[in-house]
């Protein structure tokens, strides 16, 4: 074969590649003006290389970053180095639709990018061309994966009837809270609290009744917590709740509020109208707590003073109590 005949094969089949290779390949020249668009371009973008060559990148794409584009890109042309962009930082570079029937529930590709220089015969960096890779797979299986991830972490710490902490994740926030408490010396209150006569609920109206009772209570305390408190369902038909940052005197209005809260309220279950009331103890950290354990045992002595001293009622923790 002649050397001009191999030399003409080998364009044709560089141009082959060029425009069947499945990642996208661009040129641009230092005014960001498109030199090449191969493709996979085209078929992504709708736009024939005719209508982009000599236009605007920017002008083009009016979605594109620029100050994010050009922070890398500018360091290409002066530093002569490879750059590179990845998804989780910026999604894309090209919002193109997404067509993979396996990855079908994004609605844009995610992109990675490869940002090399070109130079010309002194050395000079003129143009810059990029590789754009589709990872939507990758993106979306990652994303899958994460959220798969943080749903578990979620069970593994949420009581499975009320949706509120359970007691292995609430008792862990609770010795936090007591180790911050213990360097800053400031108030913060644990209330713990059970349903009364809960035997009678279950024995009357059967355990899906008890549930339903436990339910409607961890509703109503969802609807009355701030953002920073913790509560969780300690076991059985008890409860605990840290007030962070919340001296006695704002511990018995939150908890006095939430047991008339309940007191007024009314569970509608199996065409019956369940009844029911709470009493709570309640105890403010003191210095005197060696460990969280005695300031959980504190709560849980306020509560049984309140039920033993006439129940639906807030009781609050006394040395005199303990002794």
């Amino acid at each position: 074969m002649p050397a001009a005949d191999f030399d003409m094969n080998e364009v044709h089949w560089l141009m082959d590649m060029f425009n069947t290779v499945d990642v996208g390949l661009v040129v641009l020249d230092r005014n960001y003006q498109v030199c090449v668009w191969n493709g996979f371009m085209e078929n992504h973008s709708g736009l024939l290389p005719s209508a982009v060559k000599d236009k605007d990148i920017f002008d083009l794409f009016p979605s594109l970053d620029e100050k994010w584009f050009r922070s890398k890109t500018e360091p290409v042309f002066v530093l002569k180095n490879r750059s590179f962009t990845i998804w989780e930082q910026q999604p894309y570079i090209f919002r193109f639709k997404n067509y993979r029937p396996i990855t079908g529930k994004a609605d844009h590709m995610y992109q990675n990018s490869t940002i090399i220089p070109l130079t010309t015969l002194t050395g000079e960096v003129s143009h810059i061309c990029l590789i754009i890779y589709d990872v939507t797979d990758e993106a979306v299986n990652k994303q899958d994966l994460e959220l798969a991830n943080r749903q578990l972490e979620k069970m593994s710490r949420t009581d499975s009837l009320t949706n509120l902490s359970n007691r292995g994740f609430w008792e862990d926030q609770l010795k936090k809270e007591f180790l911050r408490l213990q360097r800053s010396q400031g108030a913060s209150s644990l209330l713990m609290f059970d349903i009364d006569f809960f035997k009678k609920i279950n024995d009357e109206y059967g355990h899906g009744g008890g549930d339903e009772a436990i339910r409607h209570i961890s509703d109503l305390l969802k609807k009355t917590l701030r953002e920073a408190d913790t509560a969780g369902r300690y076991g059985g038909e008890e409860f605990a709740v840290t007030l962070v940052d919340t001296p006695q005197e704002g511990a018995v209005v939150f908890a006095d509020r939430l047991r008339s809260l309940i007191e007024k309220s009314s569970i509608f279950y199996d065409d019956k109208v369940i009844k029911v009331t709470v009493s709570i103890g309640v105890a403010t950290f003191s210095s005197d707590f060696q460990k969280h354990e005695e300031w959980i045992e504190a709560a849980d002595i306020a509560l049984y003073h309140a039920k033993e001293t006439g129940r639906n009622r807030v009781a609050c923790f006394s040395k005199e109590m303990k002794e």
